[in-house]
């Protein structure tokens, strides 16, 4: 069954997966792209049976494409960036499916700032985005294929969608932990995989700081720049790659946003950032 590793997107998903994917998935707790490629993404049009017409065909096989691809007696860490809401009335996933999700969450005022750069928008135009309802990624192949598609919905649904859920066990961790409490927040990820999973209770401290010193953003970012990285995408503007390992915990948006935007984000997030101690400024 599968284990959900899910974020908004730009909060923090590559980084955990690629400790995550050097803890289980190498043979001493030492980084590579080859074992984060272990760590599959769903939706994917890779784990889909049929052509997807429409996002709303997409939607109505995630449930039958989970079922089909992912062995339940297997240890399946999946990324995700879906919202658990429903898409025209279809589940995202079940119980019969899932056996629980860490859910990455990081200040929304340094999402914007990622995502200002990684989708090359400009602040408004990130806003609306993360305000919209109806805010997907990947919707489409050249061949019209939807399987792809990723229904996010605005960012404090997407929060509230996985947070309100009773159907299955979610930890909940912030980004700013993994700068702050690094190996705290990484044991808490391990033990609870281990426990959904039925597996060893017992953490391999070799492995666990090998993974952690191996995972560090600046050999993240060395490693992209001689190796290259599949999830960087090109610029709209240049049509040159953008680095996909950009300013990581350097990302301040206090330094980066432009102050009406902060105090749109203040506004329509309020509830939320009371509720994860990001306070306003």
């Amino acid at each position: 069954m599968i284990t959900w590793i899910v974020s908004y997107p730009k909060s923090g998903n590559t980084y955990l997966r690629s400790f995550l994917a050097s803890y289980y998935y190498s043979d001493d707790g030492k980084f590579s792209f080859d074992d984060l490629l272990k760590i599959h993404q769903f939706p994917n049009m890779k784990f889909s049976k049929f052509n997807a017409g429409t996002k709303e065909d997409a939607s109505k096989n995630w449930i039958f494409n989970q079922n089909s691809f992912f062995k339940k007696e297997n240890l399946n860490l999946v990324k995700t960036h879906n919202c658990l809401y429903p898409f025209k009335g279809n589940q995202f996933t079940s119980v019969n499916e899932t056996l629980g999700a860490i859910y990455i969450v990081r200040d929304p005022r340094n999402v914007i700032t990622s995502i200002t750069h990684h989708y090359s928008m400009d602040y408004k135009k990130a806003y609306k985005y993360m305000i919209d309802e109806n805010s997907s990624l990947l919707e489409t192949s050249y061949e019209q294929d939807y399987s792809n598609f990723t229904y996010l919905n605005s960012w404090s649904n997407h929060y509230k969608s996985w947070k309100n859920t009773s159907d299955f066990e979610i930890l909940f961790i912030k980004f700013e932990d993994l700068e702050e409490n690094k190996e705290e927040t990484f044991r808490k990820v391990i033990l609870f995989i281990n426990k959904l999973n039925k597996m060893n209770l017992t953490i391999n401290e070799k492995k666990l700081l090998n993974s952690i010193k191996s995972t560090n953003f600046s050999n993240l970012k060395n490693k992209e720049l001689n190796e290259g990285f599949e999830e960087s995408v090109f610029s709209k503007k240049t049509g040159k790659k953008i680095n996909f390992f950009n300013l990581g915990f350097n990302n301040r948006w206090q330094k980066l946003l432009p102050i009406d935007i902060k105090d749109e984000l203040n506004n329509n997030f309020k509830k939320e950032f009371l509720e994860l101690n990001y306070l306003n400024e």
